[in-house]
């Protein structure tokens, strides 16, 4: 019997794992699969290996594991398998595939460019982007984030459209609103890639407080978040996913 375990990041504010919860139950209704189980990497619970658990209480015979993550980092090619593997010895019967992260996709530029329309600020022709992603040490990410960004600048008609990390990356926060200050744009948009409210989208919000001047406008949009565009691209990795030929040591692929 197949069952999809949805792997959500995790927060240790409530509300972000909330949003992660909901989002997962409207993409439960497209799906035509009898075990759907949710669970987080960190700070909330289940924990992988209880959501493991209750798909095998519940009769599963194939397991395949999605990632809700939006680029592949070290959470994606080590962190999840790893906890993946501990519980997948005790059930070496059980056949597990190993999805993907969302990844460079043009539908997420079109949510972004939405957030962006979504400010009501009547865009200048004189305008950049700031794309505030979540870091990462690995060059992979970086380099996947770049190509977003040139992808939104071509979507969205930018001028230019710059990136900074909140952690594990430079530039940083603090540096990229201060190379964004320091350009003659008359308008920068502030776009948070992030999945879900918390403690990093706090941490923008204060550090764009009083960055306005009458010759510059910072203007914050809303983090990219749980949109149904999301759980359509999402929809289709779970269908491929379990169409594939793939075996369970799949799970292993990015160790």
């Amino acid at each position: 019997m197949d069952a999809v375990l949805y792997v959500c990041h995790g927060s240790r504010v409530k509300e972000g794992a909330d949003q992660a919860v909901a989002f997962i139950e409207r993409c439960k209704k497209n799906l035509d699969v009898p075990i759907q189980e949710v669970c987080f990497l960190e700070l909330a619970s289940p924990t992988i290996e209880q959501g493991f658990e209750a798909c095998i209480e519940q009769g599963a015979t194939r397991i395949a594991i999605v990632p809700l993550l939006l680029l592949k980092a070290a959470h994606a090619k080590q962190d999840i398998p790893e906890e993946i593997h501990k519980v997948y010895e005790r059930y070496p019967q059980v056949e597990v595939l190993y999805g993907e992260p969302f990844g460079v996709d043009e539908r997420i530029v079109d949510i972004l460019v939405e957030r962006i329309n979504e400010t009501n600020v009547d865009k200048h022709e004189d305008s950049m982007v700031l794309l505030v992603g979540r870091g990462s040490s690995d060059p992979a990410v970086k380099k996947d984030f770049n190509e977003i960004a040139q992808l939104l600048k071509g979507k969205g008609a930018f001028k230019e459209v710059s990136t900074c990390y909140l952690a594990a990356a430079s530039p940083n926060l603090k540096e990229g609103l201060h190379l964004a200050k320091r350009t003659s744009y008359k308008q920068v948009f502030v776009l948070p890639y992030l999945l879900f409210t918390g403690i990093l989208m706090n941490e923008i919000k204060e550090e764009l407080e009083q960055l306005s001047t009458d010759a510059q406008q910072f203007i914050l949009a809303n983090y990219l978040g749980y949109h149904d565009g999301l759980a359509h691209i999402l929809n289709h990795q779970v269908k491929t996913l379990l169409s594939s030929k793939g075996n369970q040591y799949d799970v292993y692929r990015y160790a």
